[in-house]
C-alpha cells in the first residue's frame, strides 16, 4: 500500500521539518479533542434545565444526551475512510465548521425534537473531527518515544476538557440560558478553522480504496435500530417493537461483518483485531469511556437533584478526580517503564472498579464527599490507563494501516461513551421509574409526570402544596439514588472483567515482531 503523503501544499515542505512545527500541530490536534470531552461532560450538568425548560420525556432525555454519540460511532469508519482519499486535515476543517453550525441550532432549539436532530448534526459533525487527529498524530511522530509522549498530551486532553466542562459549565448554567454551553463550542471550531492549515501538514493515502456505500448504511443500520430498542426497553418495558429493532440492528451488524471480511478493500479491517493487543486496547478504550461517561451521566444529575448543589459547586466535586486523570496520563508512560503496559493498565482498571464500588454505596442525601472519592479513583484509573492503551493502538497496527486502525479506535471511544449513557443510563431511569410508584397525598397524573426524569420530578413538585412536594421529591430522590448505586454496580462488574481481558491479552506472550495481522486471500 502507498505511503500517506505527508507533504503539506501550503508550505510546501515535508511536515516533518521540525520538532517546534510538530509540537505546534499536536496543540491544533488537541483542540477536537478538548471540543469533544467539554461538550460530553458540560451536557450533564445541563439536564436539570433541559427537563424544566424543553420538558422532554425519559426517552427523549436519553436521546438527548447520547444521540450525538451513537451517530458519530456509526459514521467514524466511514468519515476515517473519506479521510484517507480527500484528506485527513481537509476532513478536520470541514468537521469544524459543521460543529459549529451545529452548536449554534443546538443553543436555540425551541424544543426536544429539535435539540435531538441538532445533536444528530454534532454527531455527523464529530464524525469528522476524530479520526483524523489519531492518524495525523502517528504521521507527525515518527519516533516511538516522541509519539507516546504525543499521545500522553492528546489523552489527556480528554480529561482536560472534561475538568474544564463542569466549571465553566455550571457558570454559564448559573448565569445564562441553557443554550450557553453548545455557544462555547464556537470559538473553539475558529480556532481549528484558522490554526490547522498554518501548522497541521495533510495527509492522505494516494491509494486509498473508494469508499463502500454498502458497508456506511449497514453500519448506520446496525447501529441505530439496536439503540432504539434499548431506549424503548427503558422507557416502556418490553415490546414486540423494541425487540424487532434490536434483532434488526443485530441482522444488519451480523451482514456488516460478512460484508468486511470478503471486501478487498474493507471500510473497516476487521483482520486488525487478529492482533492480540491491538483487540486489548481498543476493548480496554470502550470500558474506560463507558465508565466515564456513564458516571458523569449519574453522578452530575445526583450531585444537583439529589445533594442540592449547584452546578458549579457540583463540577467542582468532580474536578479533583479529572485533575489526577490527566496527572496519571503522564505517569503513566514513566511507569509502563518500570512496570509494564499490562500492569499499569490492570491497575488502573482496578481503580475505576473500587470508584464504582464506592458508586454503589453512596448515600441518600450527604454524598458530595464519597462522590468526589469515587471519581478520584475512576479519574486516576482513566489516566494511567487511556495514554497506553492508546499508544498501544498505534504501535501494533502496522504502519500502512493506521488510518484504520485510528479509526477503529476512535469508535471504540464514541460507542463506549455512547454504551455508557444508553445500557447503564437506561438502567438508571428504568429503577427510577420502577422505585418511585405512588406517592401519598400525591394525584396519579403528577406522578406520572414525575417518573418521567428526575427534573421532572423537581417540576412537578413545584405545583403541590408544601407537604406533598416534598414527600414527592424524596421519594424521586430515593428512587434516583437507588438507580444510581445499581449503576454502579454494574459498572463495577463491567470493570473488573475489562481488567481480567486487558490483563490477558496486553502481557507480552512472543516479541512483538513476530505479530501478524493475516494476509487477505
Amino acid at each position: 500500500m502507498a505511503t500517506a503523503d505527508r507533504t503539506d501544499p501550503a508550505h510546501g515542505a515535508p511536515a516533518d521539518g521540525g520538532r517546534t512545527r510538530d509540537w505546534a500541530a499536536l496543540a491544533v490536534l488537541v483542540l477536537p479533542v478538548l471540543l469533544i470531552s467539554v461538550d460530553m461532560t458540560v451536557l450533564g450538568f445541563a439536564v436539570p434545565y433541559l427537563s424544566a425548560d424543553l420538558s422532554p420525556s425519559s426517552g427523549q432525555l436519553l436521546w438527548i444526551v447520547d444521540v450525538y454519540s451513537f451517530v458519530l460511532a456509526g459514521l467514524l469508519v466511514t468519515m476515517g475512510s473519506l479521510g484517507d482519499r480527500i484528506g485527513r486535515r481537509r476532513l478536520l476543517m470541514a468537521g469544524s465548521a459543521g460543529f459549529g453550525a451545529a452548536s449554534l441550532l443546538a443553543a436555540y432549539a425551541p424544543g426536544a425534537e429539535v435539540l435531538i436532530a441538532a445533536r444528530a448534526l454534532l454527531g455527523v459533525a464529530g464524525a469528522t473531527l476524530m479520526p483524523s487527529t489519531l492518524s495525523l498524530l502517528r504521521s507527525i511522530f515518527t519516533d516511538e518515544r516522541r509519539r507516546m509522549l504525543a499521545v500522553a498530551v492528546w489523552a489527556s486532553g480528554f480529561s482536560a476538557g472534561s475538568a474544564l466542562g463542569p466549571i465553566l459549565g455550571g457558570w454559564l448554567l448559573e448565569r445564562f440560558h441553557w443554550g450557553a454551553i453548545f455557544l462555547i463550542n464556537l470559538p473553539v471550531t475558529a480556532l481549528i478553522l484558522v490554526a490547522a492549515p498554518l501548522l497541521v501538514a495533510e495527509s492522505r493515502e494516494p491509494g486509498a480504496a473508494r469508499l463502500d456505500a454498502p458497508s456506511a448504511l449497514l453500519s448506520l443500520g446496525a447501529m441505530l435500530p439496536a439503540v432504539y430498542g434499548v431506549k424503548t426497553l427503558a422507557e416502556h418495558g418490553w415490546s414486540p417493537p423494541a425487540a424487532f429493532a434490536i434483532a434488526a440492528g443485530a441482522a444488519m451488524g451480523s451482514v456488516f461483518v460478512r460484508r468486511q471480511l470478503r471486501l478487498r478493500d474493507p471500510l473497516i479491517d476487521l483482520r486488525l483485531f487478529a492482533v492480540r493487543r491491538f483487540s486489548a486496547a481498543v476493548g480496554t478504550n470502550l470500558m474506560l469511556v463507558f465508565a466515564i461517561v456513564s458516571a458523569l451521566f449519574a453522578l452530575t444529575q445526583y450531585l444537583q437533584l439529589v445533594v442540592g448543589l449547584s452546578p458549579v459547586h457540583a463540577g467542582l466535586v468532580l474536578v479533583p478526580g479529572l485533575v489526577l486523570s490527566v496527572a496519571a496520563s503522564f505517569a503513566a508512560v514513566s511507569l509502563s517503564r518500570r512496570l509494564g503496559t499490562a500492569a499499569v493498565v490492570v491497575g488502573g482498571l482496578a481503580s475505576i472498579a473500587a470508584g464504582f464500588v464506592l458508586v454503589a454505596a453512596v448515600p441518600d442525601r450527604d454524598g458530595a464527599l464519597p462522590v468526589a472519592v469515587a471519581f478520584a479513583l475512576i479519574g486516576t484509573g482513566i489516566g494511567l490507563a487511556e495514554t497506553l492503551t492508546n499508544s498501544t493502538v498505534l504501535t501494533a497496527a502496522p504502519p500502512q494501516r493506521a488510518g484504520a486502525a485510528s479509526a477503529i479506535s476512535e469508535t471504540a471511544y464514541e460507542l463506549g461513551g455512547a454504551l455508557g449513557v444508553a445500557l447503564l443510563g437506561s438502567v438508571l431511569t428504568a429503577v427510577y421509574r420502577n422505585r418511585l410508584g405512588d406517592v401519598a397525598g400525591v394525584p396519579d397524573g403528577v406522578t406520572a409526570e414525575a417518573a418521567q426524569t428526575l427534573g421532572a420530578a423537581a417540576a412537578a413538585a413545584e405545583k403541590l402544596d408544601p407537604a406533598a412536594a416534598q414527600a414527592l421529591t424524596t421519594a424521586a430522590q430515593d428512587a434516583f439514588t437507588d438507580g444510581v448505586r445499581l449503576t454502579g454496580a454494574l459498572g463495577a462488574a463491567v470493570v473488573t472483567a475489562a481488567a481480567v481481558f486487558a490483563g490477558a491479552l496486553l502481557r507480552e506472550r512472543v516479541p512483538a515482531a513476530r505479530q501478524r495481522v493475516p494476509r487477505r486471500r
